[in-house]
């Protein structure tokens, strides 16, 4: 059994220790935020969480293999546990369920290069310039779409002013060249998930309940 109290500090312990509803920690950076979600996983198992119970998520790919390798430090596996990123666990989501939201089965996920590539695509076949409509300012704008939950049609009917209403155009194209890749940008697959969790309710149930 981890003994936390030579571990940890008496605020960091104090978080480790709370099993009573939501816990929100505010620290800066360097502050040991990693080794009170290790550690606090693994206060969980001993407490009689089920490994398929444990669910973490973080931002980047070295948080996630960071939180993992100390997850293991501490009680041996992490098999059984999500501790990824949240495109991570959004893939699995939508490779378990998302034909429910129109994503085929072994779709690929388009990197910041493959979208590029298809955005100059829709400009050539759009003829607009790309001197004007810069492909990487283009898909920030796409992408700011997205993360606010918007599709093509409702960015396009907010549109304001010329350029905004070609990007909209772009964006249609772009979005209907994908879907005829089968493939998802980073910025699908988180909202992609969010679709698939409003609008299924089992799928949403499933994970309420494996996750404690």
């Amino acid at each position: 059994m981890t003994n936390y109290e030579t571990e940890l500090n008496p605020q960091q312990l104090e978080a480790v220790q709370h099993t009573n509803g939501p816990l929100l920690i505010i620290a800066g950076a360097g502050s040991g935020k990693t080794t009170v979600l290790t550690y606090r996983i693994a206060h969980l198992l001993e407490m009689g969480a089920a490994p398929t119970e444990i669910l973490a998520i973080t931002f980047t790919n070295k948080a996630a293999r960071e939180m993992r390798e100390g997850v293991e430090s501490l009680v041996g596996s992490t098999d059984g546990m999500w501790i990824s990123t949240f495109h991570s666990a959004c893939v699995r989501m939508l490779r378990r369920n998302g034909q429910l939201v129109n994503c085929l089965p072994g779709f690929s996920i388009y990197d910041d290069q493959d979208q590029l590539l298809v955005i100059r695509a829709c400009l050539k076949e759009l003829d607009l310039d790309d001197k004007k409509y810069h492909p990487r300012a283009v898909l920030s704008a796409i992408s700011k779409a997205k993360n606010m939950l918007q599709g093509p049609e409702e960015f396009g009917s907010e549109a304001k002013d010329l350029y905004s209403r070609r990007v909209a155009e772009v964006y249609k194209l772009y979005a209907a060249k994908l879907r005829a890749n089968n493939a998802l940008d980073f910025d699908d697959l988180l909202a992609k998930a969010v679709e698939l969790l409003e609008t299924q309710p089992q799928v949403l149930s499933y994970y309420q309940n494996r996750f404690k």
